[in-house]
């Protein structure tokens, strides 16, 4: 079984890669490998940040592992709030606030397209690789559902009439962008 580092401390996030892994893969969070270090993420692009987290974690450990950086790409705000998506309102990281200026400032605007987006970063046997996943939907006016975290109550997948926040962990995976990068993952450790 492959054991790989996830270079995050987000449980939101281990929850989700972990129901999409199963037990066919053996995933190991940064608090289960005692490393207790905030990785920056300085970059201007998911892919630079999600291979600075997997870089930094590789040079500790010279362990095969993994990192992800996900953001929301609104078509009206020019693809805000994008890379800064945890710390759109502040570096506190409310997702309360982040939904408070996402929602005020798309108030005056009519298109309400958006897509969530997912890079991984891959380091396996030193060599690394990035996947890609995207989901894209809309925005809504309001909070609905009370599942999953960040910005899912007031976004709705495309082919669905449900913000994230009023699926199941099933049903998510459905449309998920994090579920379709790690599907890409899954696909390479299983020819390796």
């Amino acid at each position: 079984m492959n054991t790989l580092i996830l270079a995050t401390n987000n449980q939101n996030k281990v929850d989700e890669i972990r129901a999409v892994l199963g037990n066919r893969f053996d995933i190991i969070t940064l608090k289960e490998a005692g490393i207790n270090i905030d990785i920056p993420e300085p970059h201007d692009t998911l892919e630079a940040n999600a291979s600075e987290k997997s870089k930094t974690i590789f040079s500790i450990t010279h362990k095969d592992c993994f990192s992800e950086d996900t953001g929301l790409e609104v078509e009206a705000l020019h693809g805000e709030p994008g890379i800064k998506s945890a710390r759109y309102a502040g570096e506190n990281r409310s997702f309360e606030a982040n939904i408070e200026k996402l929602l005020n400032n798309l108030k005056l605007k009519s298109n309400k397209a958006a897509r969530f987006r997912t890079v991984i970063s891959l380091i396996l046997n030193g060599k690394e690789y990035f996947f890609e996943g995207i989901c894209p939907g809309k925005i809504i006016p309001a909070k609905k559902g009370t599942n999953g975290f960040g910005y899912d109550p007031v976004f709705i997948p495309d082919g669905s009439n449900k913000t994230f926040a009023e699926m199941d962990m099933e049903e998510k995976n459905k449309f998920s962008h994090r579920k379709k990068a790690v599907q890409q993952l899954i696909d390479l450790l299983n020819t390796q």
